[in-house]
């Protein structure tokens, strides 16, 4: 079981590789240049060696004869040069690679966006919203450090390393064994860290991504939290996620240090080692002093680069492990789009919908056995039903939030799978029970997306929402910014949004538990605005407070995913069926 775990995570890891390199395929010229410039840096910082040796061996070989300035300055001169062009073309290199580093990031949480929007509903409702984040925030600048750090110090790392060997090579073959023999050890003890560190690599971004989620999931319901006296358990929760991030966090970088540090004492052990031979040779006449300078330097320059490649390979494994997560978001199954088979006209939108036998279900478990009604233009339907029996499930299936298993939907005749979904979309308005605003302008939120919408309709508008009194309240009216700051209440949020769908002025209406937020003192005014929002538009209106929904034109009543009875108010109070029983046991639990 073991050997096959480590085949299948070495796997996981060349996967997520070979996903990220060819993601950044066409950042390939600019990782070209950068690569080149590293190389050039590398062979000039190969070569400074070779020179100082001959820089040494002149000033020895003069010291008793007298000492040739003039050669000597003109190798000096030669050894600054090299190394000044090193440094320079290991700066382009660098502020080339962290300009496309950070592209790469920009495009990934572009892409990441795009693809949130293009996801089912069944995904956004079935994860952590805080782990959606983390793949955005966290993930990606993982990926960032790890190419700023990894790629460019790899191929200059790995050209240091081919250059130095050859010219240890050239210069001593005796001395170059005992360079590569004393690295060699090195490299058998990274390589044995590395297959043992990436599983915690992988577990510290999935467990950043349970603390984000569990963060936000707490803020969010911090009210509900504390009424509950939950705040003990959260704690708990919190406790272990925090502690399994704490747990592979610090094993990942424990590991993950440990390899500089095993480099350095290699490159340690180096310097001892070609000292030590070194001074064998030279006593037999073998080698000159110059030879163990140049040697030296060679052992720090064949260290280096082996500290380099390790900490690359770190920053590699954290990159692979966030590729994992990023790429896995990036290649969920997308909506199921359509083409247009005919342009919508949303001017010639009458209402007519039609359900025929629809059938929808959530993987195995079916919601909405044989859904069937015809709902003329302009009529207000209401949805009605205990808990659970499939009502906000229609809605969602009418704006194709999910796709039905079986059946069809018609608006006008037209399937609305064949209706693309931004077009779909564009035919209704809806208020929802839990209310939307973001951080602007009241006006801005009143007329989200929308244009051409002047002070005079929007003061209308909001009279006959009943919110001019609320927002002459506020500090600069229609231009105080909703914030965290600002003093608003639910009831308030919700005229808020019921005015935004007023404004939006679609052909077709969606209320689902529009006024369930809403006190009974101000639920007269609305009901009266809802009425005028209402008038002339196919209206569907999901309400569990069937006091509402008395002026229907048609009352759907669903249980258990079907209709058990349809009609208006009066004729299904006369049925005595089980529209009548919900109706007056409200009445019954109020009293």
């Amino acid at each position: 079981m073991g050997p096959r775990r480590n085949t299948e995570k070495a796997k996981d890891f060349k996967t997520s590789v070979k996903k990220l390199i060819k993601y950044c395929k066409n950042f390939l010229p600019t990782f070209i240049i950068a690569g080149v410039l590293a190389i050039a840096g590398a062979i000039l910082a190969v070569i400074g060696p070779n020179k100082l040796s001959d820089l040494t061996n002149e000033i020895t070989s003069t010291m008793m004869t007298g000492i040739n300035f003039d050669s000597i300055t003109t190798l000096a001169l030669i050894l600054l040069l090299i190394y000044c062009l090193s440094a320079i073309f290991s700066s382009i290199q660098g502020y080339i690679m962290a300009g496309a580093t950070q592209k790469i990031s920009k495009k990934l949480r572009k892409d990441i966006n795009e693809k949130v929007n293009k996801l089912p509903l069944a995904y956004i409702d079935s994860n952590s919203y805080g782990d959606m984040m983390s793949r955005m925030t966290n993930d990606v600048d993982t990926i960032s450090q790890g190419f700023s750090h990894s790629i460019s110090s790899l191929i200059g790392a790995i050209t240091l390393l081919i250059a130095c060997l050859i010219m240890m090579f050239i210069t001593n073959w005796i001395m170059a064994f005992t360079a590569i023999g004393s690295s060699l050890i090195g490299f058998i003890l990274v390589a044995i860290i590395m297959s043992k560190s990436q599983k915690y690599f992988r577990q510290q971004q999935k467990s950043l991504g349970d603390v984000n989620g569990h963060i936000e999931e707490s803020f969010s319901g911090h009210d509900i939290i504390t009424v509950y006296n939950a705040t003990g358990k959260k704690k708990e929760q919190f406790s272990r996620f925090n502690t399994s991030l704490y747990s592979s966090t610090w094993k990942s970088q424990f590991l993950g240090g440990v390899m500089p540090n095993i480099m350095f004492f290699i490159g340690n052990f180096g310097y001892v080692a070609v000292c030590v031979v070194g001074a064998v040779l030279v006593t037999q006449n073998m080698i000159s002093i110059g030879t163990i300078v140049a040697f030296m330097l060679y052992v720090r320059l064949f260290s280096n680069p082996l500290t380099q490649i390790a900490q690359a390979l770190n920053h590699l494994q954290s990159s692979a492990a966030a590729s994992e997560r990023v790429f896995g978001l990036l290649e969920e199954k997308e909506i199921r789009q359509t083409e247009k088979i005919k342009p919508i006209n949303l001017k010639k939108i009458k209402g007519d919908v039609e359900f025929k036998n629809v059938k929808f279900g959530y993987t195995d478990k079916i919601i909405i056995h044989d859904f069937s009604a015809n709902i003329k233009a302009g009529q207000k339907v209401a949805i009605v039903g205990p808990t659970g029996a499939g009502k906000t499930t229609l809605v969602n299936l009418l704006m194709r939030f999910y796709e039905i298993n079986s059946g069809s939907i018609k608006i006008d005749g037209t399937d609305i799978k064949n209706i693309d979904r931004s077009d779909l979309h564009n035919i209704f308005g809806m208020v929802l029970q839990d209310t939307w605003l973001f951080e602007g302008t009241v006006k801005e939120n009143l007329v989200y997306n929308q244009e051409g919408i002047d002070d005079e309709k929007l003061a209308k508008i909001c009279e006959a929402c009943g919110l001019t009194h609320f927002i002459k309240t506020l500090p600069r009216g229609l231009d105080t910014v909703l914030d965290d700051n600002t003093n608003i209440s639910q009831g308030q949020k919700q005229l808020l949004t019921i005015a935004r769908a007023m404004i939006q002025n679609c052909p077709m209406l969606i209320l689902d538990e529009a006024t369930s937020s809403i006190d009974t003192r101000i639920e007269a005014t609305i009901q009266k605005a809802i009425d005028r929002l209402t008038k002339d538009r196919t209206s569907f209106v999901i309400a569990h407070r069937l006091s509402t929904i008395k002026n229907a034109d048609l009352i759907l009543v669903l249980k258990d995913g079907d209709i058990v009875e349809q009609g208006n108010h009066k004729k299904l109070l006369a049925k005595k069926g089980f529209y009548a029983d919900l109706y007056n046991s409200q009445f019954q639990d109020n009293n």
